[in-house]
């Protein structure tokens, strides 16, 4: 199971190299040599050479880990990250498309932690998933100012996104 993990993803690095740009971001991240290195025992053909192979990796590899060079994720982490990433405008990041390609999020379903009216007069959603969602269009909404009322955001058209309060008419919105 834990070489399993292993395979997934070295997120540090990666991060990394996501934040260099728009074209370091389309590029398929390098896997860390730490791994390479662990990896690279299978090839060993005497037992004996190959346990002293996998165990110096892997104790490498658990230092780095343990240290905050390497970090390992699974893919349910991958996709707790990439909800929390709903709604912001990002870069394609490779780091998160390795393996099986995940389906797209295209809504997320929480509660209302509160919401108030901003100087403009518009809606200010704080939602239980630690988001806020500022209205950007001008039209009127009645809810249930109530926190633990149901809260559903989509996507839309053109970048946007609506949101729908308990049984409101839906509200476009942007993360914030």
């Amino acid at each position: 199971m834990q070489i399993k993990a292993l395979g997934a993803v070295a997120l540090a690095a990666a991060a990394t190299a996501a934040m260099a740009g728009p074209a370091a971001a389309q590029t398929s991240p390098a896997r860390p040599e730490i791994l390479n290195q662990l990896v690279s025992c299978r090839g060993l053909t005497d037992s004996a050479a190959r346990l002293t192979c996998y165990d110096r990796a892997a104790e490498a590899l658990d230092s780095a880990e343990r240290q905050g060079e390497v970090v390992v994720v699974d893919r349910a982490q991958v996709t707790a990250a990439r909800r929390q990433m709903f709604g912001f405008q990002l870069p394609t990041i490779t780091l998160f498309e390795q393996g099986e390609r995940a389906e797209p999020i295209g809504e997320i379903e929480t509660t209302l932690t509160r919401a108030g009216m901003s100087g403009e007069g518009r809606w200010v959603f704080t939602l239980a998933d630690g988001s806020v969602w500022r209205q950007i269009d001008t039209e009127r909404v009645s809810f249930r100012n109530q926190a633990g009322e149901p809260v559903r955001v989509r996507r839309a058209a053109m970048g946007s996104y609506l949101l729908t309060a308990g049984r409101s008419r839906a509200v476009r919105v942007r993360r914030q």
